[in-house]
């Protein structure tokens, strides 16, 4: 068990807790949750050994096996398989100890390490650590792929692999959603949900939380507290007890009949659709819980589009891709006001090239595309963040968007976003993720666009600013298509679900469950192909399949090529780009005297980002151009 006594910890001057006296028993499995900064990851630096407490005390169990994720991955020539196998250290050191025992010809030995690496199911390992790179996205073939070719958001898989793999007696996970599409996600929720030690996970995705954990540890105002249930007995609790604050009790009902209208408004014309259903159950839970949100510092609404034309964008059999190569064919799609799709469909599918192709970034390989021309697109991926003008505050960006209002009701306007005071006129350098995130959204909702495109727009948001998002979205008046692993947003926004897979997008008659049945029907459907294919190893399906597979390697030998070397490319620049945040992050650099060498800085960036934007993009087509090959 994990037993905290009194403990407080500090970081500078800032208190992060104290007094927090609980236990953690083996086996437990247990969120972490609150705002951003209040200590999340610091709690688990102490239980890792890397910060040590101010005050009070931590007591581990003596020999315990902690595993977490790394953040950085070295850029090794190792195979993503063999990769993963290093999380098992017992087994690495025994197979160093085997090797070395066969050189020598000790028998005795021998015996003794195969009977342990057996005791461990070390013969296993290799199909157990394919099956945990399987279920985060990887093909057959990526398995013997150097890890120094993949870029850095799946070298976080296989980061979060190698943890997995770790025969570990307490496992901690910060975020492990963030760089995980909706497939692994619900892969990972249920790995987890089998994992038998100690789990220990930051999140912000509630429906990850509910069907995982069984506790809650909430960080709020220097203290921490402990709930018994999941996320959505923590948040019921927090509303009961707030709901007993006679100071709270006016915006509590405020929130309430927000949200009720929104469940009423949808009840009178919810059809018998499932998603239609779903999404009323949502917002009914979502009014319930209101008042434990009643003092979030986000607040916002998308104003009314100045135009909404009857439709906004039509696809008639049009086809999607990179240079010649297509993604996605015969795509028809029709697009008006009020239409709230959900894209699903596994990594690579072709979800965000059909954003893409909705956002304008994209032209159509084949078919017609029509928009209309009062269309105002409000575009929102991940890319953007770093587009952002590191040197210009949020104050200065959302002025350049509208020159002629007022500072203070831009302020204003800024401080529903969370951004007040100073941090308004703040640069964004130093900015989180999560700030940054914030900031994007801010200027999108600004625009007043009759089509948003939103690919992944949770990412890095904390718990409340995401209900926030919720919230805004379900009076949102224009036409919107997402892509997202947060179910709960994807339950309380979206009416319509579209399945994008082998290379076709279609409507998907179903909810989120169905989707999970979906996922295992076509699990076990490949298992069955890959059964059948084993049958037929007959000598001469065998020499034509090594004929076939020659002619295909040679077939794909410069491209893969090409590949390897913008993914190299890659690493380089991200590298100079995180020296370079580093660098901007430091106060110092603000300072008048150091005016020319900030500008210099800012120069250096603004080329690294440009180029880093083009390798991706250049990157990017060659990899689904690789993929369609394939």
């Amino acid at each position: 068990m994990l037993r905290f006594t009194d403990l407080g910890l500090r970081r500078g001057p800032r208190l992060l807790f104290e007094q927090a006296s609980f236990t953690i028993h083996a086996g437990d499995k247990v969120g972490i949750t609150g705002a951003n900064g209040c200590g999340k990851s610091s709690l688990f630096s102490l239980i890792r050994g890397e910060l040590h407490a101010d005050t009070g005390d931590l007591s581990l169990p003596p020999g315990v096996n902690i595993a977490h994720v790394a953040q950085q991955t070295p850029a090794v020539a190792t195979a993503a398989l063999d990769y993963v196998l290093d999380g098992d250290q017992e087994l690495r050191q025994l197979q160093a100890r085997l090797a070395a025992a066969e050189r020598h010809n000790d028998g005795s030995q021998l015996a003794g390490l195969h009977a342990r690496i057996d005791a461990i199911d070390g013969y296993t390992a290799p199909a157990r650590a394919a099956r945990l790179l399987h279920g985060l996205g990887f093909s057959q073939e990526q398995l013997a792929v150097p890890v120094k070719s993949f870029s850095g958001g799946w070298r976080m898989r296989l980061n979060l692999a190698q943890a997995l793999m770790c025969r570990s007696d307490i496992l901690l996970l910060d975020e492990p959603t963030n760089h995980l599409d909706l497939d692994a996600v619900l892969w990972l929720e249920e790995w987890l949900r089998q994992y038998g030690g100690t789990l220990l996970l930051i999140s912000h995705d509630r429906d990850f939380l509910d069907r995982v954990v069984k506790r809650i540890v909430h960080i709020e105002q220097a203290k921490i507290q402990i709930y018994n249930g999941n996320y959505s007995e923590f948040e019921n609790r927090c509303a009961e007890r707030l709901a007993q604050q006679q100071a709270a009790y006016e915006r509590q009902q405020r929130e309430i009949s927000h949200i009720q209208a929104f469940v009423d408004r949808f009840r009178a014309k919810a059809s018998k659709a499932k998603q239609a259903q779903s999404r009323l159950k949502t917002l009914e839970k979502m009014r319930r819980i209101a008042p434990a949100h009643v003092d979030s510092p986000f607040h916002f609404d998308f104003p009314p589009p100045q135009k909404l034309p009857h439709t906004l964008l039509q696809l008639d059999e049009v086809a999607a891709g990179y240079e010649t190569t297509p993604i996605i064919n015969h795509v028809s799609l029709d697009l008006r006001p009020g239409n709230r799709f959900g894209l699903l469909g596994p990594n690579g599918a072709g979800k965000s090239t059909l954003i893409k192709l909705l956002a304008g970034e994209l032209a159509p390989l084949s078919g017609k595309l029509e928009t209309s021309k009062y269309i105002k697109t409000g575009y929102f991926a991940q890319h953007q963040l770093e587009q952002l003008r590191h040197d210009e505050s949020p104050l200065t960006h959302i002025q350049r968007l509208d020159p002629a209002a007022s500072e203070q009701s831009l302020r204003d306007f800024l401080g529903n976003f969370g951004f007040q005071g100073e941090q308004a006129t703040a640069a964004v350098a130093p900015f989180s993720g999560g700030e940054k995130a914030r900031l994007v959204l801010a200027l999108l909702v600004y625009q007043r666009p009759n089509l948003l495109l939103l690919d992944e727009p949770t990412n890095h948001l904390d718990v409340e600013m995401r209900l926030a998002l919720s919230l805004a979205l379900q009076e949102y008046q224009g036409a919107m298509v997402i892509v997202s692993h947060d179910r709960h947003l994807l339950r309380s926004v979206t009416d319509q679900f579209y399945l994008v897979h082998d290379g076709k997008v279609t409507a998907f008659d179903g909810d989120l469950e169905d989707y999970r049945d979906y996922l295992r029907q076509h699990e076990k459907g490949q298992e069955n192909m890959h059964a059948a294919a084993d049958t037929e190893h007959t000598a001469a399906a065998r020499k034509q399949q090594r004929r076939d597979a020659a002619e295909k390697r040679q077939r794909l030998q410069p491209l893969r090529k090409e590949v390897q070397q913008l993914e190299k490319a890659l690493t380089t620049l991200e590298r100079q780009k995180m020296e370079l945040q580093q660098r901007l992050a430091d106060p110092d650099i603000y300072a008048e005297n150091r005016k020319q060498q900030l500008n210099a800085l800012l120069l250096e960036q603004t080329e690294v980002l440009r180029q880093l934007k083009q390798t991706e993009e250049n990157w990017l087509l060659k990899s689904e151009e690789l993929e369609a090959m394939r």
